[in-house]
């Protein structure tokens, strides 16, 4: 099954099916990370900016970078009062816009899995990070289909449809992630999972969330016909967790990683 492309062009709709994922795996993965105050921090794929904000939030750091290679993304990121003190620049994780060297902190939330080359985007973070620094990141364990579009991809399978494919599975596990920066030669490798649940008011607010339009799932399910839409439909309600009062809670699972770069 080929992977299908996913450009996040949307920042509205990136922030309704991710924020509130993002916030929660950030929440724990920062104090884990454990990172010094007054360090030098780059964001590699920050997208609309969530994990850069919980960088200020929570990190204490004495600058901040951040970069992703979508323009409408980092222009969202950029109007956010909250993230004026943020160097934001577009770029790809796999051409870092800096010199060796520059940076006590390389981390990247939710997209090392999306970067076409992952171990040429390691080795970047390698060397934009000085001797000793330290590097990691999370992404959605899709190897255990346990993202936050879980319900909606088994929906499909149960429907007798393909849920599409999705780049870099085979690297977001545990395993996979270990061994990408082991293979750039990082030391004192550490890991781990990462739970995280997020609730709706409704299962339309959770609908509309799971659709955004840079989705290939989004394609598929607007090409079907009202009669196939209507069982999908049902087929992701059963599989949801429903309070009686019809609010809709569960849990997707991270993997995260951390390691140094070597003096």
């Amino acid at each position: 099954m080929q992977d299908l492309a996913y450009r996040f062009d949307d920042s509205a709709a990136y922030e309704r099916f991710m924020g509130s994922w993002s916030r929660a795996v950030g929440d724990v993965f920062l104090p884990w990370l454990s990172p010094p105050r007054d360090a030098r921090w780059l964001d590699v794929g920050c997208g609309t900016g969530i994990f850069t904000k919980l960088i200020f939030d929570r990190a204490a750091p004495a600058e901040v970078f951040a970069v992703d290679p979508e323009v409408v993304q980092i222009d969202h990121a950029r109007r956010q009062p909250s993230l004026r003190q943020a160097n934001f620049r577009i770029a790809n994780g796999c051409a870092l816009p800096f010199e060796e060297a520059m940076f006590d902190i390389v981390a990247s939330a939710l997209v090392i899995n999306f970067i076409p080359d992952r171990r040429r985007a390691i080795s970047e973070m390698r060397r934009v990070s000085r001797p000793g620094g330290l590097i990691g990141g999370y992404i959605w364990d899709f190897a255990a289909e346990a993202s936050p579009s879980w319900p909606l991809r088994r929906g499909l399978q149960a429907s007798g449809f393909e849920a599409p494919a999705i780049a870099g599975t085979q690297d977001s596990n545990l395993g996979g992630l270990h061994l990408l920066f082991a293979q750039a030669g990082l030391e004192g490798i550490g890991t781990r999972s990462i739970e995280v649940a997020v609730s709706f008011p409704d299962f339309e607010t959770f609908w509309q969330a799971q659709r955004p339009t840079y989705s290939p799932t989004t394609s598929i399910i607007e090409n079907m016909s009202a009669a196939d839409r209507a069982r999908l439909i049902d087929a992701v309600r059963a599989a949801l967790p429903t309070s009686s009062g019809g609010e809709i809670e569960y849990v997707a699972r991270a993997n995260a990683i951390k390691a140094n770069v070597p003096k």
